[in-house]
């Protein structure tokens, strides 16, 4: 998951009683992520094309959601759908080198 404030449980804290807490918290494993991941920027682009191409509308059930989906994923990835990462090395280092110490 991402470093969102919702995603710690000091939020929670906040917002429910002690035993709630207990009880969502139990369902959970937390694997935190740095905050700067180009992973992460893959997902939510891909994620964005999926919005975009299959769930960009009601679905009866969360069956339909599933088969709806996993349909969506074998069709991008029958035509070999990528991502074109444009962020170079040379990019990186320009928009960065200000938090470098040289």
């Amino acid at each position: 998951m991402d470093n969102l404030n919702t995603h710690f449980e000091s939020s929670f804290r906040e917002a429910f009683d002690e035993a709630e807490v207990k009880r969502v918290f139990s369902r959970f494993e937390f694997h935190y992520t740095p905050k700067h991941a180009s992973w992460l920027d893959a997902a939510e682009i891909e994620i964005g094309v999926m919005d975009h191409e299959c769930t960009d509308k009601r679905m009866k059930d969360k069956e339909t959601l599933t088969k709806e989906v996993a349909a969506w994923t074998q069709r991008r990835n029958d035509l070999k759908k990528m991502i074109n990462w444009t962020f170079t090395k040379e990019k990186a280092a320009a928009k960065l080198s200000k938090y470098y110490i040289s």
